[in-house]
């Protein structure tokens, strides 16, 4: 609490010295440095327990069930000292900038670098860039709270935190910036550049810095772009589409049926460490992130590997090969399903990477096998990756940039654009959000690329809720709403029944002239007066379709009742049009406001 309380003098000066522009500046810097030290702690961790855990390999059977240790050990760490569960990945980030006023939890700060470096530094097969991505925001968010800045700066700058992330891990500064327009802002101002070119600026130097070049993420080009390779190009760019969407599918049909398994926690991890020990054992390259193998195969060097079956050498070396790698693309999704349904910690980006990289593996190799072509094993490996990355992801900027970047060059950007593209499109055609935002985009609970339908979004009910408006009983007269109408400024009544739920309606309009008839004021009762709204609204309903109804009966002002039909106030048009006004003003230009 002290630190917290000299942060905020400091801050308070800085406020009485710089512009906000010069402010935001100070905090984008603040926010990359954290993040990318995050960044940077978590790839230091895992590189250093898959390091210790090496020397293990000779002794196979230990090795192979370090994997169900990890999903043990998280799901005993998010039971005994997380409270049992935490929100993951990307998706997580999204909802809070969209319904969670860009607040994130301070624990998202620690929570996911704690579980996924046990989670895949132990061998599980997932990755570690949603985490990363998960943490920066939460570092952004918490910055900017203590900061006490506005909603549009709070979700800046949990971008800011996600670039640095992406950028420290993979020494990509570019990448790191683009992914946060393209992913988690749905709508973005140019001057948001600025400060998040200096967070990714920020966090590549402290990857830079820390990190050894054997734990960057990063390639030299053997061969040169050839554009005689064009076709070869857009048929991966296809496959990489295709697969893209039997990875999304085989994905989340293998996580959830780990995750209803109707058994324990503990009984749930052990069983998913036996089923990751299985795949370890005949497909080594499973194991962990992968990127060992990413590696070997983009350098052009995986030409032999461990069959621990004896299974492909029933075959020739080179088919071999081809198969090894063909199944490891059909398993990797169901590898990562298994992590993440046991219990584990971890995200989709490095697995899409995985798969990318030996599908374009595997499409080369059997080419180069079946033709008289000769094509670039190792540029198509690259290419692969951005290719099923973007088609998993929807990021094909980012895919794009990524490799561009980790290969220190842009001589692939042609074919990158190629892959990237046709496997978007492909991916496209079907289902128009990813799998790890599909179901929240569906139930409104995360922004889009629709301006209006976000708007929509960000708006609450309980914000424009009035409930305040009188409540009559049915059975009581209109003599008895007279009297409430004199010391009340509303024109519209609810009234309940004698259950005391909602039953109707009265406007004053509606009645004017009957409260001139003083004489038969006692003898009506107010049942005989109401009217049914054109409309209700539940509690649980979305502004979408809040807005629809207020559309279809042009009325102006809508009863909401809760889950057993009681009354809970009403909602006005005109309040909603206001809030919506208010949420469009403030999308500004940084400039402007400075």
């Amino acid at each position: 609490m002290r630190i917290r309380k000299y942060y905020q003098q400091v801050i308070n000066y800085l406020r009485s010295r710089l512009t906000r522009i010069q402010l935001i500046m100070f905090f984008a810097t603040l926010v990359g440095f954290a993040s990318g030290i995050v960044a940077v702690l978590l790839k230091m961790l895992v590189h250093y327990l898959q390091h210790w855990i090496r020397q293990f390999q000779p002794n196979w059977f230990l090795y192979l069930f370090f994997p169900a240790i990890g999903l043990i050990a998280t799901v005993l760490l998010v039971r005994y000292l997380l409270g049992g569960t935490f929100e993951k990945g990307i998706a997580m980030v999204l909802k809070a900038i969209a319904r969670g006023g860009s607040y994130i939890p301070f624990r998202h700060t620690y929570v996911h670098i704690v579980t996924s470096s046990i989670t895949v530094g132990l061998g599980g097969s997932a990755g570690l860039e949603a985490p990363i991505v998960a943490t920066g925001s939460a570092v952004g968010s918490n910055i900017s709270r203590i900061s006490e800045v506005n909603y549009q700066e709070r979700t800046l700058l949990i971008a800011c935190g996600a670039a640095a992330g992406i950028s420290a891990v993979f020494n990509a500064p570019i990448a790191g910036v683009i992914f946060a327009v393209e992913v988690l802002l749905a709508e973005t101002i140019v001057s948001y550049f600025i400060p998040l070119i200096i967070s990714s600026v920020i966090g590549v130097l402290c990857s830079k810095i820390l990190l050894s070049e054997a734990t960057l993420f990063n390639f030299t080009l053997k061969q040169t772009f050839n554009y005689h390779n064009v076709p070869y190009y857009i048929l991966l760019g296809l496959l990489c589409g295709m697969v893209s969407r039997y990875y999304a599918s085989a994905f989340k049909r293998t996580e959830h049926r780990i995750h209803s398994l109707k058994m324990p926690g503990l009984t749930r991890a052990l069983l998913s460490g036996v089923l990751l020990a299985v795949f370890v054992f005949v497909f080594p390259p499973l194991f962990g992130e992968g990127y060992e193998s990413v590696k070997l195969i983009a350098n052009g060097d995986f030409n032999s590997f461990p069959d621990n079956t004896g299974i492909f050498s029933l075959v020739t070396p080179e088919w071999g090969l081809i198969l090894f790698s063909l199944f490891i693309v059909l398993l990797k999704p169901i590898a990562a399903g298994v992590t993440i349904g046991g219990g584990g910690n971890g995200g989709n980006f490095a697995p899409s990477l995985f798969v990318g990289a030996f599908l374009g593996y595997t499409f080369s190799r059997l080419l180069n096998l079946i033709s008289w072509m000769r094509i670039p094993v190792g540029n198509f490996s690259l290419v692969g990756m951005a290719g099923v990355l973007s088609g998993v992801m929807y990021c094909p900027l980012t895919a794009i940039f990524l490799i561009a970047e980790i290969t220190s060059g842009y001589e692939l950007f042609i074919p990158l654009m190629i892959v990237s593209s046709t496997s978007f499109f492909i991916a496209r055609i079907k289902e128009s959000h990813s799998m790890e935002t599909k179901r929240l985009a569906e139930e409104g609970l995360i922004f889009t690329h629709k301006k209006e339908r976000n708007i929509l979004t960000a708006i609450t009910l309980t914000e424009i809720l009035r409930d305040d408006y009188p409540i009559l009983e049915s059975d009581k007269s209109l003599k008895e709403l007279l009297e409430v109408i004199k010391q009340s400024e509303k024109s519209i009544f609810a009234i309940i029944d004698k259950h005391h739920r909602f039953a109707g309606i009265i406007e004053l309009n509606d009645i004017k002239q009957r409260l001139f008839q003083q004489a038969h004021l006692e003898k009506v009762p107010l049942r005989t007066v109401m009217k049914k709204p054109p409309a209700t609204i539940s509690l649980n309903e979305s502004m979408h379709i809040v807005m629809g109804k207020f559309d279809m009966t042009q009325s102006w002002y809508l009863p909401v009742l809760d889950d057993e039909g009681k009354f809970m106030g009403f909602v006005s048009k005109t309040k909603l049009f206001r809030k919506y006004r208010d949420i469009l003003a403030s999308h500004e230009d940084l400039y402007d406001a400075s």
